[in-house]
């Protein structure tokens, strides 16, 4: 069955000589991934810069439900970036969020919310010319929202403990360590206040940050299975001061 559908290029790479598997996060079908073959020739109908990660892409492809690998028919960019490519900032946070989307949405089905946040989420890193040490930060907090296991704040004090397992305010240490002591738990509602739109007001050191990002990992690796260690994590975390 012929498809037509907006979809994220997360992550792609060789099969054969002349082929490409590509996973994305598509609109309506939500993760699949899929077989072309590509050429350098510039008529050619598929070329390899069509697959960067995290492209916003329109594609064809003839949908069958049981195959691994669909296969696409048609590609062409949807919204084209203007300065991810060309900021080295921009462009590391970009390829470390295309990784941890990997991970995060692995078995994903169509989820329109899920889909419209990280497209969003993209074009405002594309687009906005303030501060964006604390994008990666934000982006991570509220794809919680999409994927299952939002922080349960209701219960939050500052003599609190955070139970990392079960996502929210406990009065006692859990049983089990995977918690935060009140010092840093009482930091968790401040971080969820964060917004695209304030996130270059809340100053943070090199050290702090990478801390909160540590710590946010720890609680996805907690609640999605065999979520692995981030290879781009390494880069991301010296980027800033």
């Amino acid at each position: 069955m012929m498809q037509k559908t907006r979809a994220i290029v997360l992550r792609s790479y060789k099969y054969g000589e002349s082929q490409l598997i590509v996973d994305m996060l598509t609109r309506e079908q939500g993760r699949l991934s899929f077989i072309c073959s590509v050429s350098k020739s510039p008529r050619a109908k598929f070329r390899h810069n069509f697959f960067q990660p995290l492209s916003l892409l329109e594609i064809n492809f003839d949908y069958r439900e049981r195959a691994r690998l669909q296969r696409l028919k048609e590609v062409r960019i949807a919204i084209p970036y203007i300065n991810i490519p060309f900021d080295a900032v921009k462009l590391s946070i970009a390829h470390f969020l295309a990784e941890f989307v990997v991970y995060a949405t692995r078995s994903e089905q169509a989820n329109l919310p899920l889909y419209s946040f990280v497209e969003t989420s993209l074009q405002l890193l594309d687009q906005t010319n303030r501060s964006c040490a604390n994008f990666h930060l934000v982006f991570m907090l509220r794809l919680t929202r999409f994927v299952g296991f939002f922080p349960n704040l209701s219960d939050a004090g500052s003599e609190c403990f955070f139970d990392l397992r079960n996502a929210c305010f406990v009065l006692e240490p859990p049983h089990h360590s995977e918690f935060l002591y009140p010092v840093e738990a009482s930091k968790l509602g401040l971080m969820m206040r964060m917004r695209y739109e304030t996130m270059h007001l809340f100053a943070m050191s090199r050290d702090e940050r990478n801390r909160c990002v540590e710590l946010i990992l720890t609680f996805y690796s907690l609640h999605i299975p065999d979520f692995p260690e981030m290879k781009s994590w390494q880069v991301l975390k010296e980027l800033f001061v």
